[in-house]
């Protein structure tokens, strides 16, 4: 019977995150064109499948097939321990918080790996921007992810969630929320912090030379990632399943795909940032303003 429900919730818990991916796919095109696509998800998909695999020749043949499927798991493995509702997470650890934090570094390996292994000027330029924007967003997003473990006095994600009832921490650390927040965006590459992947001048940048099947399972580790962020925010910050009236996965699914418009939204409103002034920026007020959050925090806790 215990093997059952787990079968059961594990099911619902891979059914949301993949039907949240295909959303997200279409809110993305929506971004760029200003209209709903559908069917183009699965069209496009086709069409990568179909197109002639074209391999760099002096590519590094191990990293190169590695830095897709690397990014791929990278933004699906957090959302194992981040819970849908108070019975829902998949894997449910001790230090959840900081295997979130944990899985998401290994996307600066595959992008780092991607640009590197294929042995192009473009794509190499793409990854080491990233490596620059981890310079800029890792510290802020630690210390943001920090502030809200103090409050719930644990690093489990579902008892981070119960320390919200009454007030979410979007209203109780709001400098947090907002730093995390910015700090996602550059973690997937997303406008105005694209600069990794910059099509209008480096040609695709870290992905610029890979095609095919390959492409598209970066396209999906990329909106898997967009996707598990967005579920990060809901749980850390939003108050995760809690809300009335419907179901606490509903809750989680509607709050996660408000969150990943947002996204989008930004960047289809907000220029793109330059990696030196997102540095100046993290050093000179995202970092001493995390500190401060984590100083709010810890009064209000005192309090």
């Amino acid at each position: 019977m215990e093997n059952s429900a787990t079968l059961a919730t594990t099911l619902l818990v891979v059914l949301l995150f993949a039907g949240g991916v295909y959303a997200l796919a279409v809110l993305e095109y929506w971004s760029v064109a200003g209209r709903l696509a559908w069917t183009r998800p699965v069209r496009l998909a086709l069409k990568l499948l179909a197109r002639e695999e074209i391999k760099p020749r002096q590519r590094d043949a191990v990293f190169y097939e590695t830095a897709p499927v690397l990014l791929l798991a990278a933004g699906t493995l957090a959302a194992a321990v981040l819970p849908w509702s108070a019975s829902a997470p998949l894997l449910s650890l001790a230090t959840g918080a900081l295997f979130v934090n944990a899985a998401f570094a290994y996307v600066m390996v595959a992008l780092v790996l991607g640009g590197w292994s294929s042995n192009g000027a473009y794509a190499m330029i793409g990854g080491w921007r990233f490596l620059g924007q981890l310079l800029a967003y890792s510290m802020p997003m630690v210390m943001a992810l920090t502030a809200t473990v103090m409050r719930a006095e644990s690093m489990v994600p579902v008892q981070i969630v119960l320390s919200q009832r009454g007030l979410w921490n979007i209203i109780y650390q709001p400098v947090g929320f907002g730093l995390f927040y910015l700090a996602a965006l550059a973690l997937a590459f997303l406008p105005p912090f694209d600069l990794p992947v910059a099509a209008g001048e480096l040609a695709g940048g870290a992905w610029a030379d890979f095609t095919g099947a390959r492409r598209l399972v970066l396209r999906l580790g990329r909106l898997s990632l967009v996707m598990s962020l967005a579920v990060t925010i809901t749980v850390f910050y939003l108050g995760g399943w809690q809300g009335s009236g419907l179901p606490g996965v509903v809750w989680t699914l509607l709050k996660t795909l408000l969150v990943a418009a947002s996204f989008f939204g930004v960047g289809r409103y907000v220029s793109r940032v330059r990696y030196d002034l997102m540095l100046e920026w993290s050093w000179k007020y995202a970092t001493p303003a995390a500190l401060l959050n984590i100083l709010w925090v810890g009064i209000l806790l005192l309090l």
